[in-house]
């Protein structure tokens, strides 16, 4: 038989935890009540979708080695920067679609980031209504994946910068970097150290 004492803790302790239990519950089921309750309240917002405008596409066809116009409608954003992703990712996936003039996996996905910078001769006070840079950084994949050749990568990056030009034509010159870093060259032959000059590489008629 246990002493008086052993038998009043156990009594205290068993009626603790039926009460802790209790609370315990009930601190559950309101807090459940809460997130139903949130959940039921909260406002639901339809994803923003851009407006869709013409965009001026200049492909790369390999059996001439032309540069060709091809204007479709795409949604753009209007943030500069994010416009001319868009309009690249476009013009790559064209690529990577079957039976593309101009053959290159990867897609839109190979687009890791455009970046735009003012240059030194942009009008003060107003440096973004002047001429920009712009800074392209492609995916390792992407440069991976090309195929290699004097041409066939020169085409690939005449195409982005006639493109950018023709979308964003405030975009005076493009520099490119693959995964953050500078790189000699797209696959092997074409320059990426330089800046490119985009009206040099827009296709006269």
């Amino acid at each position: 038989m246990m002493p008086r004492y052993q038998t009043i803790l156990f009594t205290v302790l068993l009626i603790a935890s039926i009460v802790m239990g209790v609370v315990l519950w009930q601190l559950r089921a309101h807090a459940h009540e809460r997130m139903l309750a949130g959940e039921n309240s909260a406002p639901t917002q339809a994803p923003e979708v851009a407006p869709s405008e013409q965009a001026t596409l200049l492909v790369a066809s390999d059996a001439d080695n032309s540069l060709l116009s091809q204007v479709l409608s795409l949604p753009l954003p209007q943030d500069p920067g994010e416009r001319a992703r868009a309009v690249l990712g476009k013009l790559l996936d064209l690529y990577a679609a079957p039976n593309a003039a101009h053959p290159v996996p990867g897609g839109a996905a190979s687009i890791a980031q455009v970046f735009l910078f003012p240059l030194p001769d942009a009008p003060a006070g107003n440096p973004l209504s002047g001429p920009q840079l712009a800074v392209i950084n492609l995916t390792g994949a992407f440069a991976a994946a090309h195929p290699s050749g004097l041409e066939t990568e020169t085409l690939t990056v005449l195409s982005i910068c006639a493109t950018l030009h023709a979308n964003v034509p405030r975009v005076a010159q493009v520099r490119f970097l693959v995964d953050g870093q500078t790189r000699p060259t797209l696959a092997g032959h074409a320059d990426l150290t330089r800046s490119y000059l985009t009206a040099d590489t827009v296709p006269h008629p």
